[in-house]
């Protein structure tokens, strides 16, 4: 309002002493105030999504969220911990990302392993609540062939493998 104040012309005729005729008045620090006023809402909570097929490796997963709101966000934090199905599975790991994007790439993971994902968005007003949390997990290890074990003869052949992983695998595929 002042600022607005301000712009319009008032025409005043005023006897003031010749020391204050040429004195300009600089409104510079509150019109910095005033632009500093932070009128943008912290952000809703972000949308996790469920796991895509192929989004996985044995040793990485890609992770992807949204954002349904018209909010502005900065950058978003992407939490995860592997899961853990022991009674102390609150004292588990947890690693935190910041992210540009509505989507990250996590390496350097275990094989055969389900991990717990949940993000947040953050802006200059601050954090928005986090997402619902969604488990991936990482594809498998490939087994290992046990050459001394294999036999064939003309019309079929015996392969014999083991896993190293230490979740169940549910199925195999063997190409020929």
């Amino acid at each position: 309002r002042l600022e607005e104040f301000l712009k319009k012309e008032v025409d005043l005729e005023l006897s003031t002493l010749p020391d204050f005729e040429e004195r300009v008045i600089d409104f510079s620090e509150v019109e910095q105030l005033m632009n500093s006023i932070n009128t943008i809402p912290a952000p809703c909570a972000p949308v996790i999504n469920p796991q895509a097929p192929n989004a996985a490796t044995g040793t990485s997963l890609r992770v992807c969220w949204g954002l349904f709101s018209d909010d502005t966000v900065e950058c978003y934090q992407l939490c995860y911990k592997p899961v853990s199905n022991e009674r102390h599975s609150d004292e588990q790991a947890e690693y935190m990302l910041k992210v540009k994007e509505t989507y990250c790439t996590i390496t350097n993971l275990l094989p055969n392993t389900q991990y717990e994902f949940w993000v947040s968005a953050l802006n200059a007003s601050g954090t928005s609540p986090p997402s619902e949390r969604a488990v991936y997990v990482t594809a498998p290890s490939p087994p290992i062939i046990k050459s001394k074990k294999i036999r064939s003869c003309e019309n079929a052949a015996l392969v014999c493998w083991e896993s190293t992983d230490i979740n169940p695998v549910d199925s195999y595929m063997v190409e020929l």
